[in-house]
């Protein structure tokens, strides 16, 4: 979906209806309370009826898009521009674009987005898997070790399967309990290598456990960043992707927010060669239940 197709395809609110209509009920409308295939069209208010129970709805009811004020021309957008961005897109440049009256309106409508990107089934990895921690902040005076009270870098733990899917965790330590939840909770038992750098918590970590024999270490303190198929690069090469979105698009995360962020990264990244991004990203939206202001911001 390019820029030119979507402003020529919905450029109307009759035009984006039909298109999450489709989305939502590929089969059919069905009543959102009693489930009955019994719904009649209030065309004159953008409408369902359903014929058993009487409840009406509309087709951006129990979704993200709930309650918006915003024309669903401009979430169509605000979607386009979110996802074709390799680095992320600011708010404040989506309220620039997209002529949208205030910051919190616009930030409030990628966090929405983000929602949906959050929601979603992550399959298990296999094959080859690097993890590895990096920490996203200002430089720091004191010499506090991150996940430390008195320290405000915050710490990621990045997982990727090399040729496949990537993940990020806003991780409140590096500790061996961990980094073992977050491998078992993404890691299949069948992965073949998981590869990490020297640091002391990783064989802690995997001790007994199905990976503890599959646990290969690249030195770094030793100088050595490849040896044959054991690196860390991949993963790597993912930190700096998010880095480079932090310092060059939006400037500073709040810690509360950092785990939104990663999903966002993260759901972009894996989806990347995917020509049907737009809509599936769509797809996620009206599926996944609303985020109200008062929770992002609680």
């Amino acid at each position: 979906m390019t820029l030119n197709d979507l402003t020529h395809m919905y450029s109307t609110d009759e035009q984006c209806r039909a298109l999450l209509k489709k989305l939502r009920w590929p089969y059919g409308v069905e009543c959102l309370r009693c489930k009955s295939k019994k719904v009649f069209e209030l065309s004159e208010y953008a409408k369902f009826e359903c014929g058993e129970c009487h409840y009406q709805f509309s087709v951006t009811t129990q979704t993200i898009f709930h309650d918006t004020h915003l024309p669903l021309e401009t979430w169509l957008m605000a979607v386009l521009l979110l996802v074709e961005a390799r680095k992320g897109i600011s708010a404040n440049q989506i309220k620039r674009t997209l002529s949208i009256g205030s910051y919190k309106t616009a930030w409030y409508l990628c966090h929405r987005i983000r929602k949906a990107m959050a929601d979603v089934e992550l399959p298990m990895m296999d094959g080859t898997v690097e993890v590895d921690e990096t920490y996203i902040g200002a430089s720091e005076k004191t010499y506090r070790k991150p996940g430390h009270g008195d320290c405000k870098k915050q710490i990621v733990v990045g997982i990727r399967q090399r040729g496949g899917d990537l993940r990020f965790f806003h991780a409140q330590d590096i500790k061996a309990g961990t980094l073992a939840k977050y491998v078992r909770d993404t890691v299949s038992e069948d992965v073949e290598v998981i590869v990490t750098d020297e640091l002391n918590a990783y064989p802690t970590a995997f001790r007994d456990t199905p990976f503890a024999g599959r646990h290969k270490t690249i030195k770094h303190k030793s100088k050595v960043y490849v040896d044959g198929d054991i690196h860390t690069n991949t993963i790597e090469s993912a930190f700096s992707l998010l880095k480079r979105g932090i310092l060059g698009t939006w400037h500073r995360i709040s810690a509360k927010h950092l785990a939104a962020y990663l999903d966002e990264m993260t759901f972009r990244f894996n989806r990347r060669k995917n020509p049907d991004l737009f809509i599936d990203t769509l797809r996620h939206m009206i599926t996944a239940d609303p985020l109200t202001f008062e929770a992002l911001t609680a």
